[in-house]
């Protein structure tokens, strides 16, 4: 019987175990999808951190920023999300969450429908009492069925996408979104002058969403200057701040405020999730400029110490959480219609798909020597 490799963790900390899975069979609503590359997130590293707030069924298989190919496919599942027609051989993509459509936010705040409270993950439906998978990107393939779990969506890429830039579409959306409904609230306008506070790969992101939707000058502030502020630079930034040069708030205030003005800046955006980076950010705005929250890991801590509560709960502040099911489809967009005006595999550092590569993605992104490692089963699938 043929059989599946993952990756999986036993808890945090622990070292990765490859181990196997029965391959599915197939519903008449499913696929299943070879992976052709996954990145490392920021909430991956949390979690083997040991920062999640919440019991995790461990073990389980980590990576959520996916790209791949169907490889075999139900007779009725013809179209994806966005009513595009699917076949095997189609190159798509997987959010890592999905809106369930029937709860009270599906219903009755399809803007905010990232708030969800009963949301789809993949993968916990392979017939085990204990799936193996939780979001289970870093594995040869993943098995998505519509038919069991209603909710869950996935995403046509352009034929001629590489699935090295497909994988960069889920964290590019949620710097997107928070953009856009900076936009719609009138404080994020064409020629504005922005800060972008995190250099990693959210924060490279945003330099080019940024730059894609109107801005005019951009600021970084992060580190290192190699490999993360040096690509900030590629990617759009006009200007970085190295936090390891200016070590105290008051001389990246000083050094913002001299890159974009006495006044500050019109709209900073926040990528770091760093409970102090939100109030030192605010010190980078004008008077009534506009600041957005995209730290992604927000539910840890108490009330009394999370400030971060605010972009959990996606109320305005404004704080942005993720992204709803239709603006993925505006990632993979901007991904293919700037493919050729960002430096986007300068972002990726490859790794083989086995226990020591798994390993050295993950060593190698806690300790900042990459900007996004991103684990590669199939590295032909690269090629097409």
């Amino acid at each position: 019987m043929k059989s599946i490799r993952v990756a999986t963790f036993d808890g945090p900390g622990a070292e990765p175990v490859i181990r196997e899975v029965p391959w599915p069979k197939v519903g008449r609503k499913a696929a299943l999808i070879q992976i052709g590359a996954c990145g490392v997130c920021g909430t991956d590293l949390h979690i083997l951190k040991g920062h999640w707030p919440k019991p995790l069924p461990w073990p389980f298989t980590l990576g959520h920023e996916i790209s791949g190919v169907i490889v075999e496919k139900g007779a009725d599942l013809a179209t994806d999300w966005m009513d595009l027609p699917i076949a095997v051989g189609s190159k798509i993509m997987i959010p890592p969450f999905m809106p369930c459509g029937e709860c009270y936010y599906c219903k009755h705040y399809p803007e905010h429908a990232n708030r969800c409270q009963t949301p789809v993950y993949y993968g916990r439906y392979l017939g085990f009492e204990k799936s193996p998978h939780l979001w289970g990107g870093w594995a040869e393939y993943v098995y998505v069925d519509l038919e069991m779990l209603p909710g869950t969506k996935i995403y046509k890429l352009p034929d001629a996408m590489p699935l090295r830039l497909g994988a960069l579409a889920e964290p590019i959306t949620s710097t997107i979104r928070g953009f856009a409904r900076a936009q719609r609230m009138g404080g994020f306008k064409w020629g504005d002058t922005v800060v972008i506070q995190g250099s990693g790969p959210i924060g490279i992101l945003a330099i080019a969403a940024a730059r894609e939707m109107g801005a005019g000058r951009i600021v970084c502030v992060g580190a290192p200057e190699e490999p993360r502020l040096a690509l900030a630079r590629r990617f759009g930034a006009d200007a970085t701040v190295d936090i390891t040069q200016a070590r105290t708030p008051a001389e990246r205030i000083a050094r913002v405020r001299e890159l974009c003005g006495p006044r500050g800046a019109d709209v900073v955006m926040d990528c770091t999730g760093h409970p102090t980076a939100g109030p030192e950010g605010i010190e980078f705005l004008r008077d009534s400029g506009f600041f957005i929250e995209m730290g992604q890991f927000t539910d840890a801590g108490s009330i009394e110490t999370n400030w971060h509560r605010f972009v959990a709960k996606d109320i305005t502040i404004m704080g942005s959480w993720a992204f709803t099911a239709n603006d993925l489809a505006l990632g993979v967009q901007m991904l293919w219609q700037a493919r050729d005006r960002y430096p986007w595999y300068d972002m990726q550092t490859l790794y083989p798909f086995d226990q020591d590569g798994v390993s050295r993605a993950i060593a190698d992104a806690m300790a900042m020597r990459t900007v996004k490692s991103t684990i590669v089963p199939f590295p032909q699938l690269l090629e097409v």
